[in-house]
């Protein structure tokens, strides 16, 4: 659980507003009970219900979005049903919502939704006092909303440029082997949820080490650019490309069976020798192909792809081998 928390920030941020919501809404839910206002108690335990369900809707589905967009249209609105009811102490509610929806939802759409909570509190008019009063309330939300927008949108920028440096491998623009083992389980998931065939290509520049030897480092870079390049052009949009390390990669290839694997990896390996090249010619490269088996696991697939490499590079290089399927026991049917 914890891991999970550490590596998905807008679960933990859900998860974390979704506690402070409870502990903070719960007491006050206690006492108008135990005052008698049955009604705003009613809309309390509505309010913790939706907040909490949003939390658990994250947790159980991975979708973060939706939740936090319900969990900051509940609070919000809640908010202001609740002013409406108790009067100027439930003013103060809004605030903290106006605030926590730029965490839960994306900075255009919380501007949205708190300008519409501001709005329907001043047409409601039943929480202030005096014209003074409801000018001060406006113009402290505006500023507050507009506070949390400018941080907001900052920190989104941020937190994209650090996805992307800890995801994308610097020197190709590929991902790299940590977005690698996130995208493989989920196309382990899929496969395993759909039935839709599934492969791995694992390829390796034969040679590498010496082209870096003897024409140097800018060379062998600029020979992982170009591979990058022609894979790029000539691999279909659902396919991925990750850099594995050094000189290997790792191609995911969604929906493909055997027939259509040898005529990829045949048409790889030509375009390779004719596109690739470095002051000493061509390049080649090996090839290890496992096709993913029903109900195998992401490390015993990734394992008999690099043993396919393993044996290509052992038999000459230039060469493709396919990994032999898992021994498994077929799935009965009901």
């Amino acid at each position: 659980m914890f891991q999970r928390l550490r590596s998905d920030f807008r679960l933990s941020i859900i998860t974390l507003l979704g506690l402070s919501g409870f502990l903070g809404i719960t007491p006050f839910a206690v006492l108008r009970f135990h005052q008698g206002d049955v009604v705003t108690g009613v809309v309390d335990v509505l309010i913790l219900c939706g907040v909490c369900g949003g939390v658990v809707y994250a947790w159980v589905t991975g979708d973060t979005r939706r939740s936090g967009l319900v969990m900051a249209i509940v609070a919000s609105f809640g908010s202001v049903v609740v002013a409406g009811l108790v009067g100027d102490p439930g003013l103060f509610w809004l605030y903290p919502c106006l605030i926590t929806s730029f965490f839960l939802t994306p900075p255009r759409v919380a501007i949205a939704i708190n300008v519409s909570a501001v709005v329907l509190m001043v047409a409601l008019g039943d929480a202030f006092s005096g014209l003074e009063q409801m000018g001060s309330f406006v113009s402290t939300a505006l500023v507050v909303s507009a506070c949390a927008f400018v941080f907001a949108s900052r920190n989104e920028d941020q937190r994209r440029r650090l996805e992307h440096l800890a995801t994308i491998d610097p020197l190709t623009g590929v991902k790299n082997r940590r977005a690698m083992d996130e995208e493989l389980a989920i196309a382990q998931a899929h496969a395993t949820r759909t039935g839709i065939s599934c492969a791995l290509i694992l390829l390796d520049i034969d040679h590498f080490k010496q082209i870096n030897d003897e024409y140097g480092h800018s060379v062998g870079d600029e020979v992982l650019v170009d591979l990058v390049n022609v894979l790029r052009k000539n691999t279909r949009k659902s396919d991925q490309l990750f850099r594995y390390g050094g000189e290997e990669f790792v191609l995911l290839v969604p929906a493909i069976d055997g027939v259509g694997l040898k005529t990829v990896i045949g048409n790889l390996q030509q375009l390779l020798r004719n596109h690739v090249k470095h002051p000493g010619g061509s390049i080649t490269a090996s090839f290890g192909v496992a096709e993913l088996d029903w109900g195998e696991r992401v490390e015993s697939w990734l394992a008999r792809a690099d043993d396919a490499l393993y044996q290509a590079k052992e038999t000459g290089r230039d060469r493709a081998v396919f990994a032999e399927p898992r021994i498994r026991a077929v799935p009965q049917s009901a």
